[in-house]
């Protein structure tokens, strides 16, 4: 369910650097960091880390995050981040073309491992995906809160207007006037299991057609924004909904599945380099979804650089210095 926002182009199978797409893929990450709270001692001194990631801002973002902290731990790092779509970067990751990324659990769950049906709990989604992992020669390293999965957004407005607050109020609101409720979604949520008709089933909803209006996703927010309809289908993490003021409906069915981002890790690489889970833990621990809209809106909203808003960060975490 990753949106790629395609901020890399993809020639030949090449990946070559666009603008405000930071390093060309496969060219060493030379920001000159030093250890602030994590890489004390340089533990990775010595070691050859190539770090990968999909070409979306978030992934963008997560990746240098990645690199920048191995080269701080004393590492010398390759980077390869913005490959097209899931499988790609995955594929590095599992064969150690690359050693590692941040990847969201249920991708890796539904996507990779081929279940159908999501785990509820994001604690135990993690568990699930990490155990069924280690026969494919990847480790995952603890979660982040961050979790960058299907919401439904209204401005404020309509938030004042209607005052719902869940999933199951938008549901009860559908019920008690029909024509309140009209939605903007992508064509792929609109026919997804896991999206529209999945949500009208599990939260009771019959939102008929002509309520519902299929549209890109950037265009979404805006006319949601805007009023043009009272819900549009967000991702919970995308850096427009607080540039924006909207409103998240909380999934209090929990029906969406848990996207949590966490360290996938090559298992030869940690072996070799086992300091990579002590010098990621913190990062990943101080993830969350108020911290990706944010570096996330710095991107998409503000124009900025995604290595750069991941150092400046970084930085300002005191998890390094310099750079």
């Amino acid at each position: 369910m990753r949106v790629a926002r395609r901020t890399c182009l993809v020639l030949a199978g090449v990946l070559v650097a666009a603008s405000g797409c930071g390093l060309t893929s496969g060219s060493p990450m030379v920001d000159d960091v030093e250890p602030g709270s994590i890489g004390q001692g340089k533990p990775l001194d010595g070691a050859d880390l190539t770090v990968t990631s999909k070409e979306f801002t978030e992934q963008l973002i997560l990746g240098a995050i990645m690199g920048i902290a191995f080269q701080a731990a004393g590492a010398e790092v390759l980077d390869r981040t913005g490959i097209q779509g899931s499988i790609g970067a995955r594929e590095a990751v599992k064969s150690g073309d690359a050693d590692g990324m941040y990847e969201y659990t249920g991708t890796a769950w539904i996507t990779y491992l081929g279940n159908s049906e999501p785990i509820a709990d994001p604690q135990k989604q993690w568990e699930a995906v990490r155990d069924a992992d280690a026969k494919n020669g990847i480790t995952w390293l603890p979660p982040s809160t961050l979790n960058n999965t299907y919401a439904l957004a209204m401005n404020q407005s309509n938030f004042k207007k209607y005052g719902t607050k869940t999933l199951s109020d938008v549901a009860a609101l559908a019920k008690s006037d029909p024509g309140a409720v009209t939605l903007c979604v992508e064509s792929e949520f609109a026919n997804r299991a896991d999206g529209l008709p999945g949500m009208e089933k599990a939260y009771g909803m019959d939102i008929p057609a002509g309520n519902v209006t299929q549209m890109d996703t950037g265009i979404i927010y805006t006319q949601v924004a805007k009023g043009t309809c009272t819900y549009g289908e967000v991702f919970t993490t995308d850096g427009r909904i607080k540039s924006m003021n909207l409103e998240v409906m909380a999934d209090d069915k929990k029906f969406f599945p848990n996207y949590n981002v966490a360290p996938e890790i090559n298992t030869k690489a940690l072996k070799k380099w086992p300091a990579i889970a002590e010098v990621l833990d913190p990062i990943t621990k101080k993830l969350n979804n108020s911290v990706a809209q944010t570096l996330n809106a710095k991107v998409d909203v503000d124009g900025e650089d995604p290595h750069q808003v991941a150092l400046d960060w970084m930085k300002e975490e005191g998890f390094v210095k310099g750079g």
